[in-house]
């Protein structure tokens, strides 16, 4: 057992949904992106993103790497969340900077596991949903919005 594994053992919950939602993770809750990173960092969990919602909400990540595995990874319609925040950085070196002013939410989208068929290990992973430009809103609190629609 590796110290990801251990730490993701340590949360409360007896599942990985109820271990996650100890920690603010569920479907429908708004995220940071960068805390979103760091809980998969932290945690062992492969985290990706979906820039198109039926993908994210109407298909499992098995069926979407399945049918998108041979295309480009830097044109699927997902990208893990560290090869985003790489690409962005590498591309935009103020990305950073921007986020301390406009921290980019992502909704959650799913949690669950995935078996590796090389080895028949659970794969714990996280999608989440990336905003649309439109439906940016720079006079609402988006976490304290999640909140809202969560209760």
């Amino acid at each position: 057992m590796d110290n990801t594994e251990a730490a993701r053992n340590a949360l409360h919950g007896k599942t990985l949904s109820e271990k996650l939602a100890s920690i603010g993770i569920e479907r429908g809750r708004m995220i940071e992106i960068r805390n979103l990173d760091a809980v998969g960092r932290d945690y062992g969990i492969d985290v990706y993103l979906f820039f198109e919602k039926d993908l994210a909400v109407t298909r499992t990540l098995t069926e979407v790497q399945e049918e998108f595995r041979d295309v480009p990874e830097y044109e699927r319609p997902y990208v893990t969340v560290a090869g985003f925040l790489r690409f962005t950085k590498e591309n935009d070196p103020s990305f950073a900077r921007t986020l301390e002013e406009f921290p980019l939410m992502i909704e959650i989208a799913a949690v669950g596991e995935v078996r590796d068929s090389a080895t028949g290990r659970a794969i714990p992973f996280i999608t989440g949903l990336m905003p649309f430009l439109d439906e940016f809103d720079v006079d609402i609190d988006p976490v304290e919005w999640s909140k809202e629609q969560n209760r």
